[in-house]
């Protein structure tokens, strides 16, 4: 189910993509000649107009089929030249590579605005943000991981449970440092747990372990301090807004920082995740609720948008340098000199997704 549910996501998110392109082009008068989802071989597809709609097997990716888009000599000077992407005012190529980076923030913009009007979960209390302290209700502690053979999960505990009680210890002053206390003072006998799961309470007894690193006595949980904010539809936008700008700046300041320490060798690849290491994280976020996963669903749609604006090859940002590099110097690049250019970003992206996409594959065994 988990995986299904990230293939919906991802074709989603590159339908949106796609559509800010195709959408900017037709309006710009501009010709389309196939909109994809996914990469061939082909599913199906249909014609309506001029441009062939297609759904493809492999739903990592997803195209337009720009008239003019890769040069060539039909394009350049052929009879339909006038409609062709190389054709148009820089203005007009401008916008219809970026549209597809628009969409990807205006998407995310809406669906944290919606995850707002849900009730969407927070941080609170411990090094959070206060951003949102006078909207927060129902603050609870959540488990945001289990570890593998722990105490907790041979009990029954798992990610997302929501605590009622630990040691009959509840109620609002319940927090992340109160259960890390009761677990403590514990000793070595067994811990009294409550937790909801699905609008199910349920009870179990859990015997912590002493953690030679920590020097204090564990269950094996990740926990958090949450609260729920909801708010009325204006307001979600305007919040919805601010924390999507937010999100684009943290999301750029890391993806830079990455690419500077690997220019000097010292990225840490272990810390990036392709389509397989994205999919157990689906899955985790939907334990969550509703909201947080459209919350989660509009982070991974702003990485996608902020990647894309990088100046490389073969990326939205790397076309949209092309075309400036042209209005600046008045003259077209060679058409062989792009198209080779972007064939080789693109392959040499490729070959990263399927370099990230083994790792991803090898930190299960």
């Amino acid at each position: 189910m988990t995986i299904i549910l990230f293939l919906v996501v991802l074709a989603v998110l590159i339908f949106v993509h796609e559509l800010g392109h195709f959408l900017v082009a037709k309006k710009s008068g501009i010709r389309v000649d196939e909109f994809a989802v996914g990469f061939p071989p082909k599913i199906f597809g249909w014609v309506k107009g001029e441009t062939k709609y297609v759904l493809n097997l492999i739903p990592f990716g997803g195209y337009v089929k720009i008239f003019g888009e890769n040069p060539d000599d039909e394009s350049m000077t052929g009879a339909d030249s006038k409609r062709s992407f190389v054709n148009a005012k820089k203005w007009k190529q401008v916008c219809v590579l970026l549209a597809g980076i628009a969409f990807n923030i205006i998407f995310a913009w809406l669906l944290i605005s919606i995850s707002f009007m849900f009730g969407s979960l927070v941080p609170v209390g411990e090094g959070a943000s206060g951003a949102y302290a006078r909207y927060i209700t129902d603050k609870q502690v959540v488990l945001t991981g289990v570890l593998k053979d722990s105490p907790a999960e041979k009990a029954g505990l798992m990610q997302g449970d929501r605590l009622l009680e630990v040691q009959s210890f509840g109620g609002p002053d319940l927090n992340t440092a109160k259960v890390r206390e009761l677990i403590e003072i514990s000793a070595n006998a067994e811990v009294a747990v409550s937790y909801e799961r699905k609008g199910e309470i349920e009870k179990v007894l859990v015997t912590p372990e002493f953690n030679k690193d920590s020097g204090k006595r564990v269950i094996g949980i990740y926990m958090e301090n949450v609260g729920t904010v909801k708010l009325n539809p204006f307001l979600a936008l305007w919040e919805g807004g601010k924390l999507t700008l937010v999100t684009i700046k943290d999301v750029a300041i890391g993806l830079g920082t990455f690419i500077g320490q690997s220019v000097q060798g010292k990225g840490d690849f272990t810390q990036v995740s392709g389509p397989v290491g994205i999919v157990s994280l689906v899955g985790n976020a939907a334990n969550f609720g509703v909201a947080y996963f459209l919350g989660f669903v509009a982070f991974i749609s702003l990485n996608l948008a902020v990647i894309n604006l990088i100046p490389f090859p073969a990326l939205d940002g790397g076309r949209v340098l092309f075309v400036i590099i042209e209005a600046i110097t008045r003259r077209p690049i060679k058409p062989k000199i792009a198209n080779t250019l972007n064939s080789v970003g693109f392959i040499i992206l490729i070959i990263l997704m399927l370099v990230i996409t083994y790792r991803d594959i090898m930190k299960f065994f």
